[in-house]
This record gives structure tokens, C-alpha cells and sequence, in this order.
């Protein structure tokens, strides 16, 4: 049985990259535009990555992540928001290093919370939209034997594209949790290129793991990076 803290960053890691859901929406047609990035994204991650050729390699289930999601979020926008201050000190070279091994971070921790934890459904609520530009895209995770996990979507439009630049689970954000994370550490150690390094360490380390080890899922809530 896993702890509720674990499940909660499990959450986290299955929601971001809507690696979640089996399910198609029954009628497409009654999304908006942002739903859908989220539902046809969902719907060609969970059929790729059925594909034993995926299922046997986590370093070529990554790269296929990332190859999927990359044009659906603002990795720039999630980078700056999430480093804050710091971004704005950062050199030139710091801020691509930095972006690099987020996006490697996140892309990896979620590709391992779907090989382990598939059999979620999303259910859609109607769409909470702000102005033509953002929008909260509303969603419940369903599983069977356990309570709606609330999952919503912040979204950003650039031209005719919806971007996703936050998640928040059981209201609790995404950018925010890991924005203090970061701080703490710069802080601690006085040094972004620490943090960088750090992050940098994890991924080479996690892609050396075999396939469903499920470290980084469940290391994230522990170090809250």
C-alpha cells in the first residue's frame, strides 16, 4: 500500500504530461481547444507507449515523452516562473543548462509514473476560462477503489497554440512547489550551478535505472525536487 504522501507525488508525475488517462473523451467535438491539446496528447502518449519496444527501454520511452509533449508546454515560461529571482541573476549559459535538466526532469519522473501507474481515467469538468489568452482546464483522476484526485491545468495561448505552464493538484502548484525547492537550495549552497549540477547528477543516474524502478516517481515528494 503506498503511503499518502507517496500517492500525492504520484499524482504529481502522472498528471503534468496528461499520462494519465486510458480513456478518449467520448465526444471531441464538446472540448475546447485546450481540452483537447490535453485529451490528444493523453490519447497518442497511452497508445505509443503500450508498444513493447517502449515498455522494455525507459531511455527510448523518455525520448518519446518528450518528443510528444515538448510542442504542448512553455518550458521557457515554466523555467523562468520556477526559478523566479534566480533566473533573473542567471547568465546566458546558466538559464539553457538550467531549462535542459528541468525539462529532463520532469519529462523522466512522468514517464516512469505512467510505466508504473496506467489504469487512471480523466474525467472533464467544464472549462474555467479567464480570457481568450489563459485558461484553468478543470479535470478529476479517477481510479478505480480510490477518491477523484482534483487535477487542473493552467494554459497559456501563443498564436493558435495552447501551452500547458502549471499544474496544480488538489489546488497545490506545481510551479510553486518546486519554485521553493530551488530557492532553498540556491540558498543553502549559495550556488545556481549547484542546483544545476544536482539536477543534472539525477538524471544521467536515472536513466542508468531499469525500466518501472520507480525511484525518481517517489524521490520527487521525498526531496521535493
Amino acid at each position: 500500500m503506498h503511503s499518502t504522501k507517496t500517492k500525492f507525488w504520484l499524482a504529481y508525475g502522472l498528471a503534468l504530461v496528461w499520462l494519465l488517462t486510458l480513456s478518449r473523451a467520448a465526444a471531441d467535438e464538446h472540448l475546447a481547444a485546450p481540452q483537447r491539446v490535453i485529451q490528444e496528447t493523453a490519447d497518442q502518449l497511452q497508445v505509443s507507449l503500450q508498444k513493447p519496444e517502449y515498455k522494455a527501454d525507459f531511455k527510448k520511452a523518455t525520448a518519446l515523452v518528450d518528443q510528444i509533449i515538448y510542442p504542448h508546454v512553455d518550458f521557457d515560461r515554466v523555467s523562468i516562473l520556477v526559478l523566479g529571482k534566480h533566473w533573473r541573476s542567471a547568465t546566458p549559459e546558466q538559464r539553457e543548462r538550467f531549462k535542459r535538466e528541468f525539462r529532463m526532469l520532469l519529462v523522466r519522473t512522468y514517464t516512469t509514473a505512467f510505466t508504473e501507474y496506467a489504469n487512471w481515467k480523466i474525467r472533464y469538468l467544464p472549462l474555467d476560462e479567464a480570457s481568450d489568452k489563459k485558461a484553468l482546464v478543470k479535470t478529476e483522476i479517477l481510479q478505480s477503489g480510490g477518491q477523484p484526485v482534483a487535477v487542473n491545468y493552467r494554459m497559456v495561448r501563443e498564436g493558435t497554440d495552447w501551452k500547458v505552464y502549471d499544474v496544480l493538484i488538489e489546488g497545490i502548484s506545481l510551479l510553486q512547489n518546486y519554485r521553493t525547492s530551488f530557492n532553498d537550495e540556491v540558498e543553502q549552497t549559495g550556488s545556481l550551478d549547484q542546483l544545476i549540477a544536482h539536477l543534472s547528477e539525477r538524471n544521467s543516474g536515472a536513466m542508468r535505472e531499469p525500466v518501472g524502478s520507480g525511484n525518481d516517481a517517489t524521490s520527487a515528494g521525498k526531496s521535493r525536487l
